[in-house]
């Protein structure tokens, strides 16, 4: 998986690579077991500083969405998340606030995330 970061995005590039991965794993482009690039290949190939790709390894370690070993590195876990964080429904409550304001009615909005979901599943 190509990782790509927006440099003028006022998304943090650890947040970006971070957002890739999950993306990925959940559109099944990044399967269990797959081996991430290491630390310093990533952040030489991408541009980005060690500490960058470091600090969104971590993050995704904590979510666990990747395993990590001194050995074999960073991998994607085979496991399912179970938890989903309170600060993201707090996200989806503003996205979706956002969108109610900008008109759209429940059924666009509806059919938006259906069609935003199947494309996940169909990857």
């Amino acid at each position: 998986m190509l990782m790509t970061f927006d440099f003028s995005s006022p998304v943090p590039l650890y947040q970006q690579l971070r957002n890739q991965v999950v993306i990925g794993i959940a559109e099944g482009k990044l399967k269990p077991g797959e081996k991430l690039p290491t630390i310093r290949t990533l952040a030489v190939e991408s541009g980005v500083n060690m500490m960058t790709v470091s600090k969104a390894y971590q993050l995704l370690k904590q979510e666990g969405y990747i395993e990590t070993d001194r050995r074999s590195g960073a991998v994607i876990t085979s496991g399912k998340i179970i938890h989903f964080p309170k600060e993201k429904e707090e996200s989806l409550r503003l996205v979706l606030s956002e969108m109610r304001l900008a008109g759209m009615k429940k059924e666009d909005v509806l059919r938006l995330c259906e069609r935003l979901y199947e494309e996940g599943d169909s990857r």
